[in-house]
């Protein structure tokens, strides 16, 4: 597994509008429905369903929510960057710009986990951060994103 299996090009975008967590996860339903045929609806009530267990902003400026879905056969991501930050209730207090939601099958069990621990360790990496902050087109992101070192596994 890698993360171009998992990310479109053409799911990954640059946000100016999101001014609230709610808006935010308004925002990846649609990226998600436009994409992948998902229900932003539906997308939007499962992300709020997960974020009411815990909130997914995992550091550093990052966060990563994800949810299960029925109408899913594999697991798909989306990412956006924001323009400017927003607060996410994050584990550090910090607020959030980048955001990588990734949607699973209900039923997907260890492949779910193992494309949330490749998006983290991903994500994690502090120079692959910075080059995500110091771009704006999405696809110099998706390649900073599918080269990043360290964002393959073992399937």
């Amino acid at each position: 597994m890698d993360l171009s299996s998992l990310l479109k090009p053409a799911a990954i975008r640059v946000a100016a509008n999101a001014t609230s967590k709610k808006r935010l996860f308004h925002d990846l339903g649609e990226l998600a429905q436009a994409v992948y045929g998902l229900t932003a609806a539906e997308t939007v009530d499962a992300l709020q369903e997960r974020e009411s267990l815990g909130p997914t902003g995992v550091g550093h400026g990052v966060a990563l929510p994800h949810a299960r879905l029925e109408t899913l056969d594999r697991v798909v991501g989306v990412f956006l960057k924001l323009e400017k930050p927003l607060d996410f209730d994050a584990v550090d207090r910090q607020p959030v710009d980048l955001v990588f939601a990734l949607f699973a099958p209900k039923d997907a069990g260890v492949e779910h986990l193992k494309a949330l621990a490749l998006v983290s360790r991903t994500m994690r990496d502090a120079a692959t951060c910075a080059k995500l902050r110091a771009n704006d087109d999405p696809a110099a992101l998706h390649a900073v994103l599918t080269e990043a070192r360290g964002n393959t596994q073992a399937a």
